[in-house]
């Protein structure tokens, strides 16, 4: 097994989701670390938001980092040997009151990456940006949308539902592919 201090954020990612499963924790990846991985380095994050499916204890998850070599440092998890840290949002995983549609697990060398879908992961960013503005959101849904195939048509009923349609169409070809 390679070493936690030259794995890289989706290998670290796998390798933590893998020893929490084998201990019943059941964790997706979302956030900045699912923009980083769908856009292959393109968008950079020192995080990994691994979603806490069924509410598991945080006693249960520290004790599980700890035997990784993973401390806590507040709300998040460290690793000395590693640039990257790591924390656990509390599920259920959606955006905004949609839950997610998809998951996809990616067989890595360091176990198995479970990270939300494109679509869901560009649903995840424009929350962000409908709710709160941030253009930087926004920005990271165009970089995932224009690398991988996203339902459009889903994204513009989650908009709808989210109240957000004319949002949504002021920006919807940032959403395409170029």
């Amino acid at each position: 097994m390679k070493p936690v201090g030259k794995m890289t954020q989706a290998e670290l990612g796998a390798y933590v989701q893998s020893h929490l499963m084998s201990e019943g924790i059941d964790v997706v990846l979302s956030g900045g670390a699912a923009v980083a991985f769908y856009t292959s380095g393109e968008y950079v994050s020192n995080d990994i938001d691994l979603v806490n499916q069924y509410s598991v204890r945080r006693r249960q998850i520290q004790s599980a980092m700890e035997e990784l070599g993973f401390l806590p440092e507040g709300r998040h998890f460290v690793h000395l040997d590693s640039e990257f840290f790591v924390e656990f949002p509390p599920g259920p995983l959606g955006f905004g009151d949609q839950p997610a549609t998809r998951v996809d697990e990616i067989r890595l060398g360091t176990g198995i990456l479970r990270v939300i879908s494109p679509t869901d992961c560009v649903k995840d960013r424009l929350a962000w940006y409908f709710h709160y503005g941030d253009t930087q959101c926004l920005a990271q849904a165009g970089m995932v949308s224009r690398g991988h195939p996203i339902d459009v048509r889903d994204v513009e009923k989650w908009s709808e539902a989210e109240g957000k349609l004319d949002e949504f169409k002021a920006i919807r070809t940032r959403l395409t592919k170029s």
